[in-house]
């Protein structure tokens, strides 16, 4: 191939991307020379891949697609049992993880109480398959509904983590960059090691709302680590 025709480094990477669609293949390598003529392709399948097909299908995938034609004897199939690419696996990695959230916010209702100027918060949380429910009742002020919400959040926590102990140290509501944030102070005991963790959320739906997820994003890793 002469040098006015040697394709772009992106002509490679989109060769690479062809292959590793077709049936059966998990990962693709094009090798070309300093001319930009393919000398190697190496392609990843899984064993129960026939290979001879395998090299059929990216020798007409080529020239279908790209219009480049390739001599069989440069495509050499290696199979393996388990391999996934690698964006598979961190794909997979990210999705497992989201799906195993340690403590799971299932519900919070705020009313007044039977008492006058006081309301009544009640917060509803789960953890594998367990749910926890908590009560606290505050003054009708921002602040005492906040900090209420958060109380409850963590008498739930202190329930559901039976190892464990968790205990509020502190809410408050705090501006910066321009938005209103719940801020948190939690006190997290495990065993003999006692640690004040920290949480923020920022204000969008309601405050009290916000008070028990800057509960959960001041605990969640803590409680993942004791599991």
């Amino acid at each position: 191939m002469g040098a006015a025709q040697m394709p772009d480094p992106w002509g490679v990477k989109r060769a690479e991307n062809l292959i590793a669609s077709l049936t059966g293949v998990l990962s693709a390598r094009v090798v070309v020379t300093p001319l930009g003529e393919v000398s190697e392709v190496h392609v990843l399948t899984m064993a129960d891949t026939q290979p001879k097909q395998v090299v059929r299908n990216i020798e007409s995938a080529l020239m279908a697609q790209l219009g480049l034609k390739i001599d069989h004897r440069k495509i050499s199939v290696a199979q393996t049992a388990d391999v996934r690419p690698i964006e598979q696996l961190q794909e997979e990695a990210v999705r497992s993880r989201a799906k195993r959230r340690v403590v799971v916010f299932q519900g919070l209702e705020v009313r007044p109480s039977e008492r006058p100027q006081r309301v009544l918060v009640r917060v509803k949380l789960s953890y594998e398959g367990k749910d926890a429910t908590a009560e606290e009742q505050g003054t009708d002020t921002m602040r005492n509904r906040v900090e209420a919400a958060a109380r409850a959040a963590s008498l739930c926590l202190d329930e559901l983590l039976a190892d464990n102990s968790v205990a509020l140290e502190g809410a408050q509501i705090i501006d910066a960059f321009d938005r209103k944030f719940v801020l948190v102070a939690v006190h997290g005991l495990g065993g003999r090691e006692a640690q004040l963790l920290t949480g923020t959320a920022e204000i969008r739906e309601s405050a009290e709302r916000s008070a028990v997820l800057a509960v959960l994003d001041a605990t969640n890793r803590w409680a993942d680590a004791r599991r």
